[in-house]
């Protein structure tokens, strides 16, 4: 056998292996690919993925509606409790004010 019928076999026999190859891959690919069940199965599992997308997506605007409500609260809260602390420190000087003049009064007598 000389040089060129061993390179013209050589091809043949790489480029038989190649088809082989391919071939046993693609009916592998065929079979693993399963059934109708399978797919179903896998619509299945997209569509209970989807739902449990739409449900996160809903809590998170749900918690973000809830977190400015109690944020707004807080703040209200907060404004009141200053109103109060102001009230309160008005009334203790008003109440000083009273006492002094109560003492006033009576070292007056």
């Amino acid at each position: 056998m000389d040089r060129t019928a061993f390179v013209i076999a050589t091809a043949i026999v790489l480029l038989m292996a190649f088809a082989m190859g391919w071939f046993t891959h693609w009916l592998l690919h065929r079979f693993a690919r399963g059934s109708g069940t399978d797919l179903s199965e896998m619509d299945r599992l997209a569509q209970s993925l989807h739902e449990a997308e739409e449900t996160r997506d809903q809590a998170i605007l749900y918690l973000e509606s809830r977190e400015e409500e109690l944020s707004n609260q807080i703040n209200q809260t907060e404004a009141e409790l200053r109103a109060a602390m102001e009230g309160l420190r008005d009334a203790r000087q008003e109440a000083e004010e009273m006492r002094a003049y109560i003492e006033r009064m009576h070292a007056n007598s």
